[in-house]
């Protein structure tokens, strides 16, 4: 059966005449960007800012104003939370907050010493008739799930999204929300009981690291049960990647989802086990999508030469092994982080399209410049999907 590698490169595009994607050396992409297709993804349609969640939605063809629920739900389902229908999930940061509750580090310096046993420690709270699971998933981040009856998403976040200011007070946005929002001041407040001298902070403290003596959420999400991917396309999908968010969307779709061993979510994830797992997969079904997450950081640590070295590092890595092992290659972001702005933009994302019969546009280098005005156009990502259905012989006609 045919198949298809997608390659999403995390926050991939960038502004300005040099980017670090056209500055890199490349030499195994330069193999196959003269024979390739190429265009720009608007993931959500243009002048639309894009979440990783999102963005990822409507990259898996799921329309992201039909589908999506809030970000919590992906978080827990990616960090291996069965979730039912009516809990509602939440990302969670440990951070560094004073006496006064004021924070002063929204990610405890990001050091991940101990943070396992911290979030442990807060797995299992039970308030009033709530139970809490809390899971930890890379450096600071972690996923927290209400569990009970009665709940809502329709609450503000605890996490004020910015130092130097007080761990917020959870709001109902509406009377459904009241119940949800007393839980998590409630949790808030056992939270500050349980870590203001728990061992993995003195231990932190000694070591030089920042407490992570508190846990603030954001992106409530009531989960709710959709159609998967073999469902609504009869398509049969797997998922690598490190982080959790994006493990968490392939199994809301219903992909397949493996644990590649190094693979950490971070820029120091292991791409040849990566593309030695894409590669292995290759044979068992239609759709092996990989993504990869140290683009993404670089942008929004401003980092020019960081997301240079890192894209040169896939290239060696990662499309080395996976070029010509696939009969159809599509490499993208799911949006863009520039490092002049630090965060997601609208900026469309570059895209290149391969396999033995696309049409080539004949460009000497995979770049945005170059992939403006290629033959793809501009897509958005559920139109992007339904390309590569055509090109999986999966895609149906509209009339006749």
């Amino acid at each position: 059966m045919p198949n298809a590698l997608l390659v999403v490169m995390d926050g991939l595009g960038d502004r300005g005449k040099e980017t670090p994607l056209s500055k890199a050396q490349t030499p195994n992409l330069d193999k196959i960007i003269p024979s390739s297709s190429v265009g720009l993804l608007y993931t959500l349609g243009p002048g639309q800012l894009p979440g990783s969640d999102t963005a990822h939605l409507a990259l898996f063809g799921y329309d992201p104003h039909e589908y999506y629920r809030g970000r919590g739900p992906f978080e827990a389902l990616g960090a291996g939370v069965d979730l039912r229908s009516g809990d509602v999930s939440f990302r969670a940061n440990l951070c560094t907050i004073d006496d006064k509750m004021i924070i002063l580090d929204r990610r405890a310096g990001r050091a991940d010493y101990g943070m396992n046993k911290i979030y442990a420690t807060l797995d299992g709270i039970k308030i009033e008739d709530v139970s809490i699971r809390a899971i930890h998933t890379v450096e600071h981040r972690g996923a927290v799930v209400f569990c009970g009856p009665g709940l809502s998403a329709a609450v503000t976040n605890t996490d004020p999204h910015e130092t130097n200011q007080p761990v917020a007070q959870a709001k109902a946005a509406d009377k459904s929300g009241e119940k949800i929002a007393r839980i998590m001041n409630g949790f808030t407040q056992k939270v500050h009981e349980l870590l203001k001298d728990h061992p993995a902070n003195k231990e932190r403290i000694a070591k030089g690291l920042k407490p992570a003596n508190m846990a603030v959420l954001r992106g409530a999400g009531l989960f709710e049960k959709v159609p998967s991917l073999q469902d609504r396309f009869g398509l049969k999908a797997i998922c690598i990647a490190g982080g959790a968010l994006y493990k968490g969307v392939a199994k809301f779709v219903g992909m397949d989802v493996i644990e590649v061993p190094g693979a950490t979510g971070t820029a120091a994830t292991d791409l040849a086990q990566k593309a030695n797992a894409a590669i292995d997969a290759a044979g068992k079904y239609d759709l092996i999508f990989t993504h990869i997450k140290g683009t993404d950081s670089s942008g929004h640590d401003g980092n020019f030469d960081g997301k240079c070295k890192m894209i040169e590092k896939i290239d060696a890595d990662f499309f080395s092994r996976v070029i010509g092992k696939f009969d159809t290659i599509i490499i993208t972001g799911d949006h863009s982080t520039p490092v002049s702005a630090k965060r997601h933009t609208a900026d469309p994302a570059p895209i290149l399209f391969w396999n033995a019969a696309c049409r080539p546009d004949g460009r000497n280098k995979f770049t945005e410049v170059n992939c403006a005005g290629g033959s793809l156009g501009q897509l958005t990502g559920t139109q992007l999907l339904h390309f590569i259905l055509d090109h999986l012989e999966k895609e149906h006609m509209f009339g006749e």
